[in-house]
């Protein structure tokens, strides 16, 4: 009878430790979100804005273009000063860009120069 009480204890003990370890799990997910979300609202109040590395090696077609997250994803910018370090594609950044008054080097993006950029968690 005693064997039977401790098995049941000890089963009873590991049942309610895995959930506590799933409980923190989702917990953790939820901080990241949030911190992801803070970290998002600071970025944008600096004057950054977030977008997505995109290359292409169709003929006419610029290589490294930018893809700006958002609603809109509709718009696409040629950085003309995109360092060898963030040429990469599908590297999500945080970037600041000046426009630029000059022919476009391909029809689907407008010509920046990048300020300022950082890569995106």
């Amino acid at each position: 009878m005693i064997l039977i009480r401790t098995f049941l204890a000890l089963l009873i003990a590991t049942i309610v430790s895995c959930n506590s370890s799933a409980k923190t799990t989702e917990e953790n997910a939820n901080d990241n979100t949030s911190e992801m979300k803070v970290e998002a609202m600071k970025m944008k109040e600096a004057g950054y804005t977030s977008g997505t590395i995109v290359y292409s090696d169709e003929e006419g077609d610029c290589p490294y273009t930018i893809q700006v997250d958002g609603e809109d994803n509709d718009y696409m910018f040629d950085p003309i000063n995109l360092d060898e370090s963030y040429k990469k594609d599908g590297m999500r950044i945080w970037f600041k860009y000046g426009g630029l008054r000059m022919m476009n080097r391909c029809v689907k993006a407008n010509p920046v120069n990048i300020l300022e950029i950082q890569e995106r968690m």
